[in-house]
C-alpha cells in the first residue's frame, strides 16, 4: 500500500481527488485508498503494456513468416553415398565431353591389347574381351554360324586418320561423318572392348544395316550376352548414333562395364542438320 498517496488523499479537497482518481473509483470513494496507484501511473502502465504487446505480436509475426522460417531451417544434408556422388561426377564429366552424340573414352594401354586370330582374320582386343570373343566364335561355328571379326582395337591416331580421310573422300562435313563414325577420341574401338562383326556367308552385308538379316546377327541377338557382349548402337539409341547392327562391345567384367555404363544416362547432343 502506498501510504503517501493515502495521506495526500486525506488532506485534499474532493475536486483534487477526483482529478487523480479514475471515473470508476470516483463512484466508489472508499476504493481510492485501497488502489495505491495514481491514475497517471495506471495510464502510463496501460500505454506501455499496449506497446509491449504490440512489439511482441510484431516479433512473432516476423519470425513466423515463411521467408524467415526458411532462414531458420537448417540446410538439408545430402544423404547420397560417396559412390553416388562419384557416379554423378562421372556422369557430368561425360556429358561435358560428349560430341555429336559420341562419348569420350580413354585409350586402352598397349600392354593390355592382344592379337585375336579367327581363321585368316586377325584383330586386336583387350585380353578379357579377346578370350570371350574367340569362345563366342567357336560356339557359333558349332551352331552353323560363321562370325567374322572385321575390326577391333584402333588407336586414337588411327581413328583420326580414318575419320577425316573418309570425310574428305565422301565430301562429308564432320557432323555428317559423325552420324556413322565416331570422331577421334570418342570411339569405342580405342577402349579395346569393341568389335565389328560380319557373317562369312554374306560378306556383302558387312558394315551395313542389312547385316541384321543374317544368321550371324540373329545368333548374336540370342547368344552374345552369354559371352558379355551387347549391341552398342541399337535402333533409337539414347546417344542418337546411327543404327549399327555389326558393332558390339564387351561389358563382361568390371572395367568394361564401368567404361560404358558410368555414363549410360547421358542425353545426346543434337547433331546439326545435314
Amino acid at each position: 500500500m502506498n501510504n503517501e498517496f493515502y495521506e495526500e488523499a486525506q488532506n485534499s479537497t474532493p475536486s483534487e481527488i477526483s482529478e487523480d482518481i479514475p471515473q470508476a473509483l470516483r463512484d466508489t470513494p472508499d476504493a481510492a485508498p485501497k488502489l495505491g496507484l495514481s491514475s497517471s501511473f495506471v495510464a502510463i502502465a496501460g500505454v506501455m503494456g499496449f506497446v509491449l504487446l504490440a512489439a511482441i505480436s510484431g516479433l512473432i509475426f516476423y519470425v513466423a513468416t515463411p521467408k524467415n522460417i526458411a532462414k531458420q531451417q537448417p540446410l538439408p544434408t545430402s544423404s547420397a553415398s560417396p559412390d553416388t556422388l562419384e557416379s554423378d561426377s562421372v556422369n557430368q564429366e561425360a556429358k561435358d565431353n560428349a560430341l555429336l552424340g559420341h562419348l569420350e573414352y580413354k585409350e586402352a594401354p598397349k600392354s593390355e591389347i592382344v592379337a585375336v586370330n579367327v581363321g585368316r582374320r586377325r584383330i586386336r582386343l583387350r585380353k578379357s574381351a579377346g578370350e570371350k570373343f574367340k569362345q563366342m566364335v567357336k560356339d557359333a561355328r558349332k551352331a552353323g554360324v560363321r562370325l567374322v571379326p572385321i575390326s577391333g582395337f584402333r588407336s586414337i591416331k588411327e581413328q583420326e586418320k580414318l575419320f577425316f580421310n573418309i570425310s574428305r573422300q565422301r565430301n562429308q562435313r564432320p557432323a555428317q561423318r559423325a552420324s556413322v563414325s565416331a570422331p577421334p577420341g570418342h570411339s569405342e574401338h580405342h577402349t579395346g572392348y569393341a568389335v565389328d562383326i560380319g557373317d562369312a556367308e554374306v560378306p556383302a552385308t558387312n558394315l551395313s544395316a542389312k547385316f541384321e538379316n543374317t544368321k550371324a546377327f540373329k545368333w548374336l541377338e540370342a547368344n552374345a550376352a552369354r559371352y558379355g557382349f551387347e549391341l552398342s548402337f541399337p535402333r533409337d539409341n539414347t546417344q542418337g548414333v546411327s543404327y549399327e547392327p555389326w558393332h558390339w562391345r564387351f561389358v563382361g567384367d568390371r572395367d568394361s562395364l564401368e567404361t560404358f555404363y558410368k555414363a549410360k544416362d547421358i542425353k545426346p547432343i543434337p547433331t546439326p542438320e545435314s
